[in-house]
C-alpha cells in the first residue's frame, strides 16, 4: 500500500485503463496540456498522445454525442464533464441515447461509456459550478452511478467503470481530490453494488455518501464522547445499491440517518430511505432522519455557502433526533 491523493488514485486508473486497452480513450475539455480543470489527466497525453487524449470544443452535447457514437461502435471512451451541472445542455445524450441503446437493440451492442464529472461545493463557486445532481441520474434505467469518497474507492470503482459493458457516471466530489489514502500499487478493482461499513456501531446507522462520509466520522467521533455509538455506511454506488448491507445495520440499531451534500428534497436520501423502510420497518424504533443541504441555490459568499450546506454538526444534530424519539 502508498499513501497516495485522491487525484493521484483516478490518473493511476486512467493510465492503468489505457494501457490495458487500446480502445480505451478519453475526450473532455482541456483535458490535454492543461491535464483539465482539477488537474486528474495532467501528464497523460505525453504518454499516450491526442490520438487518446482528445481536447473537445467547449460542448457538453458534442462530448457526449461523440462519446455514446464512439461506445456504441466498439471504443471505451472516457468522458469527463468539467462541472455536473454542465450535464443540463447534453441530457439527451445521456438519458435518452446511452441509458437506452442497449435495451432498444436487444442486448446485440454495448454501451461501454464511462463519464467522469464533478459535484459539490464548498468552494464559493456559485450556483451553477456547485450542484449535486446524482439524484437525477438514478431516475433513469440504464446508467450506473458510483460516488468514491476516498481514494482507494476512486481508482477502484473507476476501473471497474471502465470495463463494464454498460454507461456509467463516476461523480467526484471537488473536495476530496487533494484528500490522501492507502492504495495498493498492484492494480485492484471495487466490485459496484457493494457498500462498506467504515465504522461499526451498535446505536444508529449513519448512511453517507461522497464527502459526508467524512463528515459523518468526525461526527461518530463526537458521539462517541457522548456514549453514543454511529455505524457509517458508505454505499460507494447508488445504481446498484447494496441496500441488504444498509438493511442489515438498521436491523441492529433501529435508527437511520442518511446524510448526502444533495438538496433534501427529492434526494437520493428519500429513496434509500424508503427501501430501508419497506425491509426493516418492524425494527425501526425512531423516523428515518434526513441530512442534506437545504433548498437553495448555493450562494457566492462562502458565509452563505456554509449556511446551505451540511456538515458533521447537521450529522449529531439529525442522530440527537433519533435518539431523544426513541429515548
Amino acid at each position: 500500500m502508498v499513501q497516495m491523493t485522491y487525484r493521484e488514485a483516478l490518473k493511476q486508473a486512467l493510465r492503468e485503463e489505457l494501457q490495458n486497452d487500446e480502445r480505451v480513450f478519453m475526450l473532455g475539455e482541456d483535458i490535454a496540456e492543461f491535464g483539465g480543470t482539477f488537474k486528474v489527466s495532467l501528464g497523460l497525453l505525453e504518454e499516450f498522445g491526442p490520438r487518446r487524449i482528445r481536447n473537445t470544443p467547449l460542448s457538453e452535447s458534442a462530448i457526449l454525442g461523440a462519446a455514446v457514437g464512439a461506445a456504441a461502435t466498439g471504443l471505451r471512451p472516457i468522458a469527463e464533464i468539467m462541472y455536473s451541472d454542465f450535464f443540463a445542455v447534453a441530457l439527451d445524450q445521456v438519458v435518452n441515447q446511452a441509458a437506452k441503446m442497449r435495451y432498444m437493440f436487444g442486448g446485440k451492442l454495448s454501451l461501454p461509456l464511462t463519464i467522469r464529472t464533478t459535484m459539490g461545493g464548498r468552494r464559493s463557486a456559485a450556483a451553477q459550478h456547485s450542484q449535486c445532481l446524482e439524484a437525477w441520474f438514478m431516475h433513469v434505467p440504464g446508467l450506473k452511478i458510483a460516488m468514491p469518497s476516498n481514494a482507494y474507492d476512486a481508482k477502484g470503482l473507476l476501473k471497474s467503470g471502465v470495463r463494464d459493458p454498460n454507461p456509467t457516471i463516476i461523480f467526484e466530489n471537488k473536495m476530496l481530490y487533494n484528500t490522501s489514502g492507502e492504495v495498493p500499487e498492484e492494480p485492484y478493482f471495487v466490485p459496484w453494488g457493494r457498500a462498506n461499513v467504515v465504522r461499526e456501531g451498535t446505536d444508529v446507522t449513519v448512511v453517507a455518501l461522497s464527502d459526508m462520509v467524512d463528515f459523518s466520522l468526525k461526527a461518530a467521533e463526537r458521539l462517541a464522547d457522548e456514549g453514543i455509538s454511529l455505524e457509517v455506511i458508505d454505499p460507494r454506488t447508488l445504481v446498484p445499491l447494496d441496500i441488504d448491507t444498509i438493511v442489515q445495520s438498521v436491523q441492529k440499531t433501529g435508527r437511520l440517518v442518511i446524510a448526502h451534500e444533495a438538496c433534501v428534497t427529492g434526494g437520493v436520501g428519500a429513496e434509500i430511505g424508503s427501501q430501508a423502510a419497506y425491509h426493516a420497518l418492524d425494527y425501526l424504533t425512531a423516523p428515518i432522519e434526513r441530512v442534506g443541504a437545504k433548498d437553495s441555490p448555493i450562494p457566492f459568499s462562502p458565509i452563505l455557502e456554509r449556511e446551505i450546506l451540511p456538515d458533521d454538526q447537521d450529522v449529531v444534530d439529525a442522530v440527537h433526533r433519533t435518539i431523544d424519539y426513541s429515548a
